[in-house]
């Protein structure tokens, strides 16, 4: 039924005649045809940036992509597949900050918005020639003569049109969202993009004593990794199910800590109580620093399941500006958001020390 393939034949040469094939004949748009008035089956392609080169990274999710339309397609139904283009994002500022000399988005600023967005347009179809030769020979069909251009009013206009649909369902709020955010650009990042400059650096870690709400010699101990947030700590948190003991120092004083790191922090102190994590829930401590006024309840011990006595005290110390599962925590535990940082990432001007 097929010829047998010799051990010398070349498959790209192969491939390129199908390609040559399929682009003299017009296969794609006549398949289109073909299947006109049939049961729709919509793709929008996820629209790439085409101010960098593509990778094989990309052949990998292009090669995906154009799977389900071409089942779809051998299934009957009339599949248009419209291309797109991402024109928007970080890597297309920075690529521009760069050929411009700025640094920082105040830099952008005085350079002037509106020069700055033709520069960014100009720049997002550099390498779209490679894009399309890269398209074309992996075989993708895709309309890329009618694709969606995501910087145009008609597309800008379509997305508010969406936003003002979700309002009218009441299905839209305003709140706090935990993500990365660069202080130099001045904007929230996706995990890709924090990946672009991920580098591994050394941080301080601490332990903290949190006095115990009227007790003269009581206090709870917290670890924590990223100092700079205990301005706007709201809450500590502890593993329910561990256990927990008061040991008394030299000086007098009793500190709370997990049972499983005690001896560790506190080798010559004596165990004076032990408790489960669930019974020192509710207990109200002395705040470090009171910059602002909390809109809500704060400062007391809950629990949570993200603990782990691996390192630190087993008291954990809860920013909810500053963490997923900090944030989680003050969602269930009703707790307020105190934000102390700027957007360059400086403190706000009521913390008068820094």
């Amino acid at each position: 039924m097929f010829e047998e393939p010799t051990s010398s034949f070349h498959f790209p040469s192969m491939e390129q005649k199908i390609l040559d094939f399929w682009k003299k004949a017009d296969i794609f748009h006549k398949s289109l045809k073909q299947r006109e008035g049939k049961k729709e089956f919509v793709f929008y392609e996820g629209p790439p940036t085409a101010n960098g080169m593509p990778h094989p990274g990309h052949v990998l999710t292009r090669v995906v992509k154009d799977l389900f339309p071409r089942y779809k397609a051998m299934c009957g139904y009339h599949v248009a597949r419209k291309a797109g283009w991402d024109t928007h994002g970080l890597p297309v500022e920075i690529e521009v900050e760069k050929e411009l000399g700025l640094q920082s988005k105040a830099d952008i600023e005085k350079y002037g918005i509106e020069p700055f967005i033709k520069k960014c347009k100009a720049s997002v179809f550099k390498y779209k020639q490679a894009w399309e030769k890269m398209t074309e020979r992996i075989g993708f069909w895709i309309d890329m003569d009618q694709a969606y251009i995501t910087y145009t009013t008609d597309y800008i206009e379509s997305v508010w049109w969406a936003i003002q649909e979700i309002w009218k369902k009441g299905l839209l709020y305003q709140g706090y969202k935990i993500l990365p955010w660069c202080s130099r650009c001045g904007t929230g990042l996706s995990s890709h993009e924090v990946g672009l400059g991920y580098k591994t650096v050394k941080d301080p870690a601490i332990y903290v004593a949190f006095k115990v709400k009227g007790e003269e010699h009581l206090y709870l101990a917290a670890w924590t990794t990223t100092p700079w947030t205990l301005l706007s700590n709201v809450a500590l948190a502890v593993g329910p199910d561990y256990d927990y003991v008061y040991v008394e120092t030299d000086d007098g004083d009793q500190v709370i800590l997990a049972k499983a790191l005690a001896e560790k922090l506190f080798p010559e102190g004596k165990v004076v109580k032990e408790v489960k994590g669930n019974q020192l829930a509710g207990i109200e401590y002395e705040p470090l620093f009171s910059f602002v006024k909390p809109e809500k309840p704060c400062w007391k011990v809950v629990t949570a399941d993200f603990v782990t006595l691996s390192e630190g005290t087993g008291i954990v110390h809860i920013a909810p500006a500053f963490g997923e599962d900090d944030f989680q925590v003050a969602q269930k535990n009703d707790l307020p958001v105190i934000q102390l940082v700027k957007d360059d990432g400086s403190f706000k001007e009521e913390v008068t020390p820094w």
